[in-house]
Parts: structure tokens; sequence; C-alpha cells
């Protein structure tokens, strides 16, 4: 699928994610990220994985499970609306989620493979949608968004922390 959601398929607060996936195809881009992040993530040690760049802020591990909660969250949603589910589908904290996962207490490299089974299971959910099914317009968050959009910001969203990995905790 090469056909980027128009503003309207999804809320405001997406279109930072949405605009920093190139353009092409977004199957291919997700597969590749998925290269691209295991490499940076498998580059690092232990140490590295629980290093914060300031105060109150994530651990390098704690951005990864947050990588992993929200893919599967947004995976659940492009489901959901795809198979045409009428009901509102709740939103979430990302801080209590992070708070409650102790991602702290893994291995940096089995968050990375929980990372990378995540994105797997994207890839497998978004290739067998129809173009029908990714145009299906859902309820999130209480805002508008279609399965198509979704898979715009699962891919945004890993590049959004893949890039705050790269210049806030390895610079």
């Amino acid at each position: 699928m090469t056909e980027r959601p128009r503003p309207d398929e999804y809320a405001e607060d997406f279109e930072s994610y949405i605009q920093l996936v190139p353009e092409g195809d977004i199957s291919e881009m997700l597969q590749q990220q998925i290269k691209e992040t295991a490499s940076l993530l498998n580059s690092l040690s232990e140490e590295d994985g629980e290093y914060r760049y300031a105060p109150n802020k994530w651990s390098i591990k704690e951005v990864v499970g947050h990588m992993a909660d929200t893919e599967w969250i947004m995976n659940y949603r492009m489901l959901s609306i795809a198979r045409g589910e009428t009901a509102p589908l709740p939103g979430y904290n990302d801080e209590e989620y992070v708070k409650a996962a102790a991602f702290n207490d893994h291995s940096l490299t089995d968050l990375t493979r929980h990372f990378t089974s995540v994105r797997q299971a994207t890839l497998s959910l978004l290739n067998g949608l129809s173009d029908e099914a990714l145009k299906r317009r859902g309820a999130a968050n209480n805002e508008e968004v279609t399965a198509r959009a979704l898979a715009f910001i699962i891919a945004g969203h890993e590049l959004h922390h893949r890039n705050l990995i790269k210049e806030r905790y390895l610079k």
C-alpha cells in the first residue's frame, strides 16, 4: 500500500508521526524499520539500556517497551476498525503503562526481540487487509481514524522514538 492517509483520516495529534514516514510502500517501510531499529538496539549494552538522558525521563529499555505496547494497541485498533467495529475504542495512558510494565527488569535483548515480534504481527495483520478494509473508519480515543492511517502512525511512532534514542540518548 503506497497511498498515504489524508489529514481527515486521523487526529491532528498524529500529524507529526505521519509526516516522518517517507513516500513508498508502508509494508516495505515497516519491514525495513524493524531491521534498522533492531540493529541500533542490538549495538547497545545492557548498561546503555538503562540510561536516561534526564531525570524523570524513560530509560532506553522503557522507550523500547513503550514502542511495543503502543504498537500492540495500534494493531488492535487497526484490526477492530478494519473489521468494521462501530464501538468507540478506548485511549490509554502511556506513562501508566510504562510504570506498570517494569521494563527495566527485562534485558534489552529480550525487549528488542519482543518489539521485533510485535512488528512481525503488525506486518502479518497489515498484509492481510484489503484496500477496502484499510479505508474503513472508526473511533479510537474519541477521534476518528482509518485503519490505513494507523499503519502510518505505527511507522511514524517508531521513527519518532528511534530518532529520540539517537538524538537524546546516544549523543
